[in-house]
């Protein structure tokens, strides 16, 4: 294959099957916001470390700035998009608005992805289910304490103050 080798991928974007014509080395990071117009996840370091850029693939939380679109053929992806459609995030987001689990904003998209995903894997997680949970996300802004509350209030046995379940 040469330098300008070009193939078409496809895959599933938030229940969406798509087609992307590309160079197959391309950071799926890239294809989702360039070609699919999909900018919630944000690049953060481009290096793997910060969760800022990651997704769901297949179930599995991903940082989409360290793969390539070729390994996505036939994949499931779901984006911070996906997950803000659904009341899990929805309770998410406003979880994290009430208590200011998002302040500056480049981690919310990761932190959330990451949140959504342990809480499917554990409704009511423990304090270390919490931390393993996020521990692939950095956030510079919160000191991750408010984060980890609005994770747990959004848990199934968490009430969120001032709102009734």
């Amino acid at each position: 294959m040469s330098e300008t080798s070009q193939c078409a991928t496809r895959f599933t974007v938030n229940a969406k099957a798509v087609v992307v014509e590309g160079h197959p080395m391309a950071r799926l990071l890239d294809v989702l916001r360039e070609c699919l117009h999909l900018t919630g996840a944000k690049e953060g370091c481009g290096e793997g470390e910060c969760g800022a850029c990651a997704v769901l693939v297949n179930g599995e939380v991903v940082n989409s700035c360290l793969v390539p679109v070729a390994q996505m053929e036939g994949a499931e992806i779901i984006t911070i998009e996906g997950i803000a459609a659904t009341p899990r995030g929805q309770q998410l987001q406003q979880s994290f608005i009430d208590f200011g689990g998002a302040q500056c904003g480049i981690c919310t998209p990761g932190m959330i992805i990451a949140a959504a995903n342990l809480l499917d894997r554990h409704p009511t997680p423990s304090n270390e289910q919490l931390r393993e949970g996020l521990s692939g996300n950095l956030c510079r802004c919160t000191g991750y304490t408010k984060i980890f509350e609005a994770v747990m209030a959004a848990s199934s046995n968490a009430a969120v103050p001032g709102k009734t379940r």
